[in-house]
């Protein structure tokens, strides 16, 4: 028996709805939920994600702004313009888009978003208060597998957990919120001797180390629950995940596809962090 795929799609839309209503109730309120956006240089694909990320605020009743900076732009020049947003009243969430040039400090950068407007949940603070439980803005995808856990009713508490990866913004804020739902929790990485030896005992597989289909059958306990964040563009111009699909989904019990897993979770997460930004900055004014 297959795999029952999870519609990420599906479940980004059900998730947008519920928080369209506290966007639309704000805005009633006269605090409309703004974001803004900003992008430095030409990446094709960092345009598309910023394009895609605008059209998401249009739908879900999001106020947004797109800020464009040049390639060879200085880092002075994009602090400065944070440092401007941090005190637009209209703006409740600022993102900047990754990659960056090379002569940029991405941290110096994350660093001087305010805390209250970090809606990708990057900033140090924001990760670090993960390990307390207390973050006010957990990082996008992270959040988002787990909001799709939640929504197809899978069970955390008590479970083996496997994490393939230990970035920043993906594997160590994912393998905290697993634990806080008391997960048993394992960490992998690519240096990581006999990965199947990990990987097979696990009842939910994330795995987010940009490695097209490393994961294969083999490797997967059965009726796992497999969480494919990874995103490996071909030389077809296709899409792949870190997760052999095809044959993974012939033993898995859930499986994400890619695209249309997790990436429209990523973007949904992005809108609910605004919106929740936009519900404290209204109960600061109106106390």
């Amino acid at each position: 028996m297959e795999a029952k795929i999870i519609d990420g799609n599906a479940i980004a839309k059900e998730v947008r709805t519920e928080w369209r209503l506290r966007a639309e109730y704000l805005t009633r309120l006269g605090v409309q939920p703004g974001l803004a956006v900003i992008i430095v240089g030409n990446n094709p694909a960092s345009s598309i994600y910023v394009r895609n990320k605008a059209k998401a605020c249009d739908e879900t009743g999001i106020y947004s702004e797109i800020h464009e900076f040049l390639e060879n732009a200085s880092q002075n020049q994009v602090i400065e313009r944070i440092q401007e947003l941090n005190k637009d009243s209209k703006i409740h969430g600022i993102l900047v888009q990754l990659p960056l040039p090379r002569h940029f400090e991405i941290n110096k950068i994350i660093a001087s978003i305010a805390v209250e407007k970090d809606a990708d949940g990057f900033h140090l603070y924001n990760v670090g208060a993960l390990v307390a439980g207390q973050t006010l803005f957990p990082p996008c995808t992270p959040s988002g597998v787990m909001k799709m856990l939640e929504k197809i009713g899978i069970v955390i508490e008590g479970r083996h957990a496997v994490v393939v990866g230990r970035s920043n913004i993906v594997g160590k804020p994912m393998a905290l919120m697993l634990l806080e739902k008391s997960a048993t929790v394992t960490i992998c990485t690519s240096k990581t001797h006999n990965l199947m030896e990990h990987t097979v005992r696990a009842d939910i597989l994330v795995t987010a180390i940009g490695k097209p289909r490393i994961i294969s059958a083999d490797m997967v306990k059965s009726g796992a629950t497999v969480i494919d964040v990874g995103i490996n563009l071909m030389s077809d111009g296709k899409l792949t995940g870190d997760v052999d699909f095809n044959l993974v989904k012939k033993k898995a019990g859930y499986i994400t596809p890619v695209p249309g897993g997790v990436g429209p979770m990523t973007i949904t997460m992005l809108l609910c962090n605004t919106i929740k930004a936009a519900e404290r900055f209204y109960a600061q004014i109106s106390a």
